[in-house]
């Protein structure tokens, strides 16, 4: 192995005091491939690639390969996920065992000794090896493994019946294998990014799905969780305090967690379906690092917009979209810009997503009796100078933040709308009076979140029909148009995440006349873009100019837009 180290110092991968050091650790007991990595810029395929040539053991790439579950779930997914190896059939009928580590064969001993298999050794990075173990037989499979072999048939009958017996059911929750697969499950959505997790019970299967940047991918388990399916939900049940022997009614519950020094709050909510209860838990990382208006996303025309309706001493300003489209973050990101020593101000939310220094926040509490409505009429009498309101949800709601205004505050609030426009005859639909929604509403952003390229694996390509899209974009379309072709890091979705785009609508006086008017939705959109209001659209069409984005996922964006731009 010496020699190695020898003939990589000539071939120039490794100067003579990385060399030196490598071999200190060899002799400490430490193996070749981590004694070279260790405080190296030489890369793990680099260092398996002149092994594989020096010694002659194949080296395979694994970015295309997807042995069969069946095969895989011959062996042991302890000792292939501990030891980091995976089991290949040959067209031969032979067996080829590929690792990352040729220099110590204990994992591959192992493997000989509990299988009774004999095989030939091949080469590929250890990350690539995971996520082919894990692609193939799915997360928690050691996990799901150990239950098979713990409970038997009969017990395996039993978790998968309508349980009379609670205590039968509270301690199978409780057990140590599935407490091991409930947090995989969480570790994976949180190392993916992912907002949503979505455990779904059907006749056949338990499903499981992640919303990564909007989108839900479904994860790869094995197929044996579901015939653990009440234990798995009774375990997230408890978790949440919520009750595990009722199955008819809906329930919601908080998990507070931490992972790897993150702190999660996850929401629960268990409906039950035809086939047993389905679960969907919200991540929301307490974690997570505020970000500006301009990092959100926001062009500098519509940031300085923006920052001159905050800098407004009474009024609302309303945030628009569906949900999951980065309202309550823009909202947080012009508090974060007006929060001084100067002003008070208080939120009302549900729930409270961020904690915000020097911020006063109310979390909505429907049970206690703390709802929006009553919330803000407190809220009212504590001197506030700004106030921001979750979400306007209903008539009551509506009227309090409208005398709020009226009184001199500057109130923040998002609303359920496809466009900015839409928030106007929304709140007149509420009941509110035209007139005060003309002399109270100062702006209003409609926004979307778009998911970016890939950057490890962006590529120019050639439309099939470039006119067509030429004409979905009115007129305009970038001479060199991207796209993600899907890698390990954005797990073959081609997009790595999201920045927003936005509908800005200053309310101006001919506005102002218009509402008080009457004036339908389409008569108000014609003003406003008349005024000068770029439609998502448009304002999405810098990030097809920058290559960061593809003109797919914005049309899916803004399917439901007339394009009255032209494109410049």
């Amino acid at each position: 192995m010496i020699d190695l180290i020898e003939k990589m110092t000539k071939e120039g991968l490794l100067d003579k005091n990385k060399a030196a050091l490598a071999r200190n650790r060899i002799t400490e007991g430490e193996c070749l491939e981590r004694a070279l990595l260790s405080g190296n810029s030489i890369s793990e395929e680099q260092v398996l690639r002149f092994i594989s040539r020096e010694l002659d053991y194949p080296y395979i790439e694994l970015k295309g390969c997807n042995p069969s579950k069946d095969f895989l779930s011959k062996f042991p997914a302890k000792i292939l996920l501990k030891r980091q190896i995976l089991p290949l059939e040959n067209e031969d009928g032979s067996l080829t065992v590929v690792t990352s580590i040729i220099s110590d064969t204990s994992g591959m001993d192992e493997l000989r000794l509990v299988t009774g298999m004999d095989f030939s050794p091949a080469l590929a990075p250890s990350d690539e090896i995971l996520d082919c173990i894990k692609r193939c037989l799915g997360v928690g499979a050691d996990t799901v493994q150990s239950m098979v072999t713990e409970v038997g048939d009969s017990g395996l009958q039993i978790l998968t019946q309508e349980m009379e017996d609670d205590m039968d059911l509270e301690k199978a929750a409780e057990g140590a294998s599935i407490i091991r697969f409930v947090n995989q499950i969480l570790i994976e959505a949180i190392q993916l990014r992912a907002t949503d997790v979505h455990i779904e019970p059907f006749e056949n299967e338990l499903r499981i799905r992640y919303r990564i940047d909007g989108v839900l991918k479904e994860a790869s388990i094995p197929p044996d969780v579901r015939r653990f399916q009440a234990a798995i939900i009774s375990r997230i049940k408890i978790l949440s305090h919520l009750d595990i022997a009722e199955k008819r009614l809906p329930q919601d519950g908080r998990i507070k967690i931490k992972i790897e020094n993150i702190e999660v709050d996850v929401r629960v909510s268990v409906i039950p379906m035809l086939h047993g209860e389905a679960i969907v838990l919200r991540l929301l990382s307490r974690s997570s690092v505020l970000l500006g208006l301009q990092e959100l996303g926001m062009g500098l025309e519509d940031f300085r917009t923006f920052s001159r309706l905050l800098d407004l001493p009474y009024g609302i300003i309303l945030v628009t979209g569906p949900t999951g489209s980065g309202k309550t973050t823009t909202l947080y990101a012009a508090l974060s810009q007006i929060n001084d020593i100067e002003r008070k101000i208080i939120t009302i939310e549900d729930p409270v997503e961020y904690h915000l220094r020097g911020i006063n926040q109310i979390q909505v509490s429907t049970k206690a009796g703390l709802t929006f409505g009553s919330g803000l009429r407190s809220i009212l009498r504590h001197d506030p100078d700004v106030i921001l309101v979750g979400e306007i949800r209903d008539r009551e709601t509506a009227e309090i933040a409208v005398q709020a205004s009226l009184t001199g505050h500057l109130v923040f609030s998002t609303l359920h709308t496809n466009d900015a426009p839409g928030a106007l005859t929304r709140l007149v639909d509420m009941g509110i009076e035209p007139y005060l929604v003309a002399s109270t509403l100062e702006g209003v952003i409609a926004q979307r979140l778009v998911r970016m390229i890939c950057p490890d694996c962006a590529e120019e390509y050639a439309p099939e029909n470039p006119e067509r899209l030429k004409a979905e974009l009115g007129g305009f379309l970038p001479e060199r148009l991207m796209k993600g072709k899907g890698c390990p890091k954005c797990q073959g979705m081609g997009y790595l995440g999201r920045k927003g785009i936005f509908e800005q609508m200053v309310v101006t006086h001919e506005l102002r006349h218009a509402i008080t008017e009457g004036a339908s939705h389409g008569t108000i959109r014609d003003i406003a873009l008349k005024d000068g209001m770029k439609t998502l659209r448009e304002d999405g069409l810098r990030y097809l100019k920058e290559g960061r984005t593809t003109v797919t996922e914005l049309l899916r964006l803004t399917k439901d837009e007339r394009f009255d731009g032209n494109g410049n």
